[in-house]
């Protein structure tokens, strides 16, 4: 059963596949990373975070980063894995940075660890 990206069902969806897979391993770079996301389109606005290289609901108050885009390309970069679309969505303006832009270069080198592949796949699965 698919659900709506960023609807409370789909971060529901997400919490219950992230508690049932347990300890993912994330790659170093990304282990401590926190990076707030702000996805805001015609349907308003919603908060969202990366946390040790998993996505959570919500902004994180010890984040020093926020990315703010648009629902489309916040699902190509998050969901589809598209990391050449973060750079183009940055070079086009549509992707927005508010605080210290060098966190940002952790997600561009990390490479997904085995553990988080899995769960991404599962999380792609579920999400429309």
């Amino acid at each position: 059963m698919s659900v709506e990206f960023l609807s409370d069902e789909w971060f529901a969806k997400v919490k219950e596949i992230r508690d049932a897979a347990g300890d993912v391993s994330a790659p170093a770079a990304l282990a401590d990373l926190v990076i707030n996301i702000t996805v805001s389109g015609d349907g308003g606005e919603k908060a969202l975070s990366l946390v040790g290289g998993m996505i959570e609901e919500g902004h994180r108050d010890e984040a020093p980063t926020t990315l703010i885009l648009p629902p489309d390309l916040a699902k190509r970069i998050f969901i589809e894995g598209d990391q050449s679309a973060g750079m183009q969505g940055f070079m086009s303006g549509q992707i927005r940075i508010e605080g210290d832009m060098s966190k940002l270069m952790a997600l561009q080198s990390a490479q997904p660890t085995d553990d988080q592949k899995q769960l991404m796949k599962q999380i792609q699965d579920i999400t429309a």
